[in-house]
């Protein structure tokens, strides 16, 4: 990596004075007001500098627990809720571990927005030091992925399946790694990525640092830990289901047939950016259109949307282009944007652990925000799960007084009179009498 100062990345690091050793096990409650300071960590003074710069000022509880434990080497299975700071905690130990020891880091994330986040820090943290990435994600181009390969990367960010691809086309050899990062290990196992892992897993040199995050700890992850990773340390900063303090949550029963005019009623109430999940793809399509209809600038994402139309979605939502995001779970771990002020589950999750997570995309980093949820009549068990996880009954409001219904846009249009051929004939041009495609 380049010189800093007159030093190697790889030279300053053993400046550093030694960590002294923690516990393996270590738990803060969210009412733990104890400030630390990056300093206090073992961080190299020029990586410090650049945290400065960056205006990272205080650590959060992941982070001053686990930068000092990986600086000392040690396997590490971090349990905090999203919006805490985990990149940074696993990023800056990486960037200053690879500068002393060389070799190789490997990030595995759940989805391509999450990757891109991830690189995007790790970019913003390690230009000053030469710091070279490669983002392996699918939907992007596989010919620049293979230039970025060959430029020998020191940090390699992928989700799993197209990293099993490179592989299997000998793009890549993992020979190098010393330090693989699981971040959003939960949510990899939900969407199968298990068998893909431990194939990545076996690949990489058994003599080497493994870091998994997770916000929730499931027994799929225990046992993965317990397989590929030495001794790790335990290192839970919230109890697994542990929702943001200040996030309002609320619960209105409501039937399919009231929804879009519920949620026309909350989008007046409530000012600010909204992300709404919806459970299907096809769901999301038609509630960002209802949005519109509304008035309201709306997008969607989810997995059917080509790389660069989410891509596109995400910038036009974090610079306000879009007041409304609509997603379906595929977006809920890959969604980092500050000052989201409400989110609404216009469906239930699927699993508990889902509602965590969405609801986790506001109120971040002590800030306030709110979550509503819509429950069908038949899902108070589901609520009820919810509530058992989370620790916390959730207030079930009554519904307001709603706005009128809207007609559903439908793609098609009223022919008028005029529209009529000579012969006074209405024309037939859509799938129906008397409509035509818009």
């Amino acid at each position: 990596m380049a010189v800093l100062s007159g030093l190697r990345l790889e030279s300053f690091v053993s400046l550093c004075d030694p960590v002294e050793t923690r516990v393996t096990y270590f738990f803060m409650t969210q009412n733990n007001q104890i400030v630390p300071s990056f300093s206090e960590l073992g961080i190299a003074p020029e990586v410090l500098e650049v945290l400065t710069r960056l205006k990272f000022t205080s650590p959060t509880p992941i982070q001053h627990q686990c930068i000092p434990a990986a600086l000392e080497g040690k396997d590490i299975v971090g349990i905090a809720q999203t919006g805490t700071g985990k990149t940074l905690a696993f990023g800056v130990p990486m960037i200053q571990l690879l500068g002393q020891n060389k070799g190789q880091g490997l990030i595995l994330l759940p989805t391509r927005e999450l990757a891109l986040q991830v690189n995007e820090v790790f970019n913003k943290i390690g230009q000053k030091f030469g710091l070279r990435t490669a983002v392996l994600i699918g939907g992007a181009s596989s010919h620049q992925q293979v230039q970025a390969i060959r430029r020998r990367p020191h940090v390699i960010v992928s989700t799993p399946g197209r990293l099993i691809d490179h592989l299997k086309q000998k793009n890549l050899s993992l020979e190098r790694v010393n330090i693989v990062v699981l971040d959003e290990a939960d949510r990899m196992f939900d969407i199968g990525f298990a068998p893909q892992i431990r194939q990545i897993l076996s690949f990489a040199p058994q003599a080497r640092q493994t870091l998994m995050f997770s916000a929730t700890m499931p027994k799929a992850i225990a046992e993965m830990a317990a397989r590929f990773m030495k001794m790790p340390w335990r290192i839970e900063v919230a109890p697994a289901g542990t929702t943001a303090t200040k996030v309002e949550q609320e619960i209105f029963i409501a039937s399919k047939e009231v929804r879009i005019q519920l949620l026309e009623k909350l989008l007046a109430d409530n000012a600010g950016t909204v992300l709404i999940f919806s459970r299907t793809k096809r769901g999301a399509k038609k509630i960002a259109t209802s949005v519109r209809d509304m008035g309201h600038t709306a997008i969607e994402i989810h997995s059917n949307r080509s790389l660069s139309q989410r891509q596109s979605a995400m910038a036009g939502f974090k610079t306000g282009k879009y007041r409304v995001l609509v997603a379906t779970d595929i977006a809920a771990r890959g969604i980092d944007v500050e000052d989201i002020s409400l989110v609404v589950n216009y469906d239930m999750p699927n699993n508990p652990d889902d509602y965590v997570h969405r609801i986790g995309r506001t109120a971040r980093a002590g800030s306030t925000g709110k979550a509503v949820s819509f429950a069908g009549p038949d899902e108070r068990a589901a609520i009820r799960q919810i509530e058992k996880l989370i620790k916390k009954t959730i207030p079930v409001s009554a519904l307001p007084v709603l706005p009128p219904r809207r007609i559903v846009s439908t793609g098609f249009k009223v022919i008028h009179a005029g529209d009529q051929d000579r012969g006074g004939h209405r024309p037939f041009r859509g799938r129906s009498r008397g409509f035509r495609r818009r």
